[in-house]
C-alpha cells in the first residue's frame, strides 16, 4: 500500500496551433479551479498569430515556440522546460473541471509511479443534438476504454510523472499516433496506465467536418502500419465491415447513459452511420493508391469561436 506524500509540483502543458479563443477559455477554467496553477506551459506549434495577447492575461503562463509541426514535437519541447514533478498534458480546447489540479494531486501523491488517463466529455451546450454531437457524446473519447482494450490513453488529458516520461521516452512526430505510440510503448516499459474518472476535461465536440478531417489523419497513421499483402486484405476486410458495422451498435446507442432522449439517440445513429460509411470510403480509396500524406497534412486546426 502506497503511503501519501506531499501534494507534487504540477506542470501544465498546452500545445496550441491557431485557437486563440479556445485558449482563452482553456487558461480561464485553469484559472478558476480548486488548485490554482503553478506553472503552465503554452507551446505554440506556428499558428498564424501568436497567443502571446491570450497569455499575457494569466502571470503563471508561459509561452514558447516549437517550429517543427505536430503536437507530440510541441509536448515534448513543453516537458523539457517544464519545473514541476509531475507533468500534466492537456489540449487548448479542453476545458478542465474545477478540481482537475486538485485531483492529480491526490493521485500522485499516492502514488507517483503511475500514469493516469482522464475523462474527456464531450462539453454540450444545447438539449438537442445534431448528429455529430450526438455521436460523439457516446463514441468519442472512451479513455477507459482505450487504456483497457488498447494499452494507452488520450494526450489530452494525460498525467505522468517526469521521471516516469523521460524513462518512456518523448512523443514521436506527425507521421505518427502519438498517444497511441507513447502510452503503448509505457506499457510494454512495464509502466501501467491507469484510469481516473474524477480527472474530468470537457472537449468541444467537431463538427461534421472536423470529425472527417480527424479520422482522415487517424487513418493516414494506420496505414503506415499495414504492410504486406496480409495487412491489405485485413485492411480492406475491415473497411468493409464497417459498412453495415452500425446496425451492432442500436443497443448501445439506446442503453448508454452518456446521453438521453430518444431524438438525441436517433441523431446519435444518424452520426454514427455517417462516419463509419466515410472511414470505409477512404479506407478503399487508400487501398486502391490514393496518397495518404494528403490526408495526414490537413491536421491543422481552425480557432473554435
Amino acid at each position: 500500500m502506497n503511503t501519501p506524500s506531499a501534494p507534487p509540483g504540477i506542470t501544465v502543458v498546452i500545445p496550441h496551433l491557431n485557437q486563440h479563443n479556445a485558449l482563452a477559455r482553456c487558461l480561464a477554467a485553469l484559472d478558476a479551479g480548486t488548485r490554482k496553477p503553478v506553472e503552465v506551459i503554452v507551446v505554440d506549434n506556428g499558428s498564424a498569430r501568436s497567443p502571446q495577447g491570450v497569455v499575457n492575461d494569466y502571470p503563471w503562463v508561459s509561452l514558447i515556440h516549437q517550429p517543427i509541426p505536430g503536437p507530440g514535437p510541441a509536448r515534448n519541447l513543453g516537458a523539457a522546460r517544464a519545473q514541476g514533478d509531475v507533468l500534466a498534458f492537456l489540449d487548448a480546447d479542453c476545458l478542465p473541471d474545477a478540481h482537475w489540479l486538485t485531483h492529480i494531486a491526490a493521485h500522485m501523491a499516492r502514488d507517483p509511479h503511475t500514469i493516469l488517463g482522464g475523462d474527456v466529455r464531450i462539453e454540450r451546450k444545447a438539449r438537442r443534438l445534431d448528429p455529430a454531437t450526438a455521436y460523439q457524446a457516446i463514441f468519442a473519447y472512451r479513455m477507459d476504454r482505450y487504456i483497457a482494450q488498447q494499452g494507452f490513453t488520450g494526450t489530452g488529458n494525460l498525467i505522468v510523472h517526469r521521471k516516469v516520461f523521460d524513462a518512456v521516452g518523448p512523443f514521436k512526430g506527425l507521421h505518427h499516433a502519438e498517444d497511441r505510440d507513447w502510452g503503448q510503448r509505457a506499457t510494454f516499459a512495464g509502466y501501467r496506465i491507469g484510469f481516473a474518472a474524477d480527472l474530468v476535461v470537457y472537449h468541444p465536440p467537431h463538427t461534421a467536418t472536423g470529425l472527417r478531417l480527424k479520422w482522415d489523419r487517424q487513418l493516414a497513421h494506420d496505414w503506415t502500419r499495414c504492410t504486406g499483402l496480409g495487412g491489405r486484405i485485413r485492411w480492406a476486410i475491415k473497411a468493409l465491415l464497417l459498412i453495415p458495422s452500425p446496425l451492432c451498435a442500436v443497443a448501445e446507442v439506446v442503453t448508454s447513459p452518456r446521453i438521453k432522449g430518444a431524438r438525441n439517440r436517433v441523431m446519435a445513429l444518424i452520426g454514427l452511420t455517417s462516419i463509419r460509411l466515410y472511414r470505409a470510403r477512404r479506407m478503399l480509396s487508400l487501398l486502391r493508391g490514393h496518397d495518404p500524406e494528403r490526408l495526414l497534412h490537413r491536421w491543422n486546426r481552425i480557432d473554435l469561436p
